[in-house]
């Protein structure tokens, strides 16, 4: 029974399954077919028709795909998005604090801050910032409480421009969802964390960023990415305010040619590519800060391809045998020759002792790898 049990518990081999005369049946996955060849139909039916379909008018794809107006209009994109999450995560940061701070004024404002900014939709936003001047025609430094700007002044309508307004209304608005995720991560953090490192003796900035705040980024980072993820695409909201980052200059030049879908395409492959790039840069990001929490870090793509072609390798029968299996199947068949040896001497009383070379037979069958069964059953 103790080598039965080893068996399932190692590698399934020829050698050991002819040893106990087990047949080992595959899994029949049917679902797992059927909804396989389901998906692959679906995906080739829309590839074809993407290839068939004259209508998507690839040529005007190619044509606006790397035109100056497009281009300009991602490097805006990419610009609001670095400025606003930056500005937007800082912000957050000290949010996340006050939140969890014991001052109740500091954890009251940050908490109504978060709740009115979350509350308004981001176009609101954006045009208030915009329409700034119309509520305070000059904004300036001078004396508290009143409109004496002695010590500098500025027209409201200059200071705030579009993009200025984008970015502001960007950056709020990114810092109310900033703050609950980092508050998220800083409270999935271990309470006995905190307090080893109180008993430590440790200093607050040294507990803070040397023990909570690795920690709490494996939580923070995933949530962080797909908040960098919505910002890319919620930059596009900015045409309300006529600043020509992508999605606008894609506007403009479809309502000039009436290349509706095709202009449109651009913009969907445009976003698809730079989702694609910050998705790997935030799988790399985890896998770093996955090294305290995991024995073993997950593979790179890289890594599991290697190790999917090396699995279709050995499926084929080509690959040799490595150590290990050679090991464990001859263990597996020296212990078979124990248990036979023993059940001989035990069940038959009044025959005849068994041959002296019988286990060292058996155990260089075990070397001998699937000639063992035949070998131990002629000396029984």
């Amino acid at each position: 029974m103790t080598t039965i049990a080893k068996d399932f518990e190692q590698p399934t081999t020829g050698s050991a399954q002819a040893a106990h005369g087990l047949t080992v049946v595959a899994v029949k996955h049917r679902g797992r077919w059927i909804a396989s060849a389901v998906v692959a139909f679906l995906v080739l039916q829309f590839l074809w028709s993407l290839a068939s379909n004259p209508k998507w008018q690839w040529d005007v794809f190619a044509e606006y795909f790397f035109s100056p107006a497009v281009v300009q209009g991602l490097l805006l994109t990419l610009q609001l998005t670095v400025i606003s999450g930056l500005i937007g995560f800082v912000l957050g940061a000290v949010l996340a604090v006050f939140r969890l701070s014991k001052s109740p004024l500091l954890s009251a404002a940050a908490w109504w801050y978060i709740w009115f900014f979350r509350s308004v939709p981001l176009v609101v936003q954006i045009l208030v910032w915009y329409n700034l001047g119309y509520l305070y025609p000059t904004l300036g430094l001078g004396t508290p409480f009143t409109t004496d700007f002695w010590l500098a002044e500025f027209q409201t309508t200059t200071l705030v421009s579009n993009f200025a307004a984008a970015t502001i209304g960007l950056s709020l608005h990114q810092a109310a969802y900033s703050a609950e995720i980092i508050r998220g991560g800083i409270l999935s953090v271990d309470q006995g964390q905190l307090e080893a490192a109180a008993a430590l003796g440790l200093p607050r900035r040294v507990r803070f960023f040397r023990i909570i705040l690795p920690q709490a980024a494996r939580a923070i980072v995933p949530n962080a990415f797909n908040e960098v993820i919505g910002l890319v695409k919620g930059t596009s909201v900015v045409f309300v305010v006529a600043l020509p980052e992508l999605f606008y200059n894609v506007q403009v030049i479809y309502n000039r040619t009436q290349l509706v879908i095709p202009l449109l395409l651009v913009a969907v492959v445009w976003y698809a590519l730079v989702t694609t790039v910050l998705s790997i840069a935030q799988y790399y990001v985890e896998r770093r800060y996955a090294r305290g929490a995991v024995r073993e870090l997950p593979p790179t793509p890289i890594q599991r391809g290697r190790r999917w072609a090396a699995e279709q390798w050995a499926r084929l029968g080509d690959a040799p045998a490595g150590p290990n299996t050679d090991a464990s199947a001859a263990g597996v068949v020296a212990s078979a020759g124990d248990d036979r040896r023993s059940t001989d001497e035990r069940v038959e009383p009044g025959a005849s002792a068994p041959e002296k070379d019988t286990v060292p037979a058996l155990a260089a069958a075990g070397h001998g790898g699937a000639t063992a069964p035949t070998r131990t059953g002629g000396a029984r």
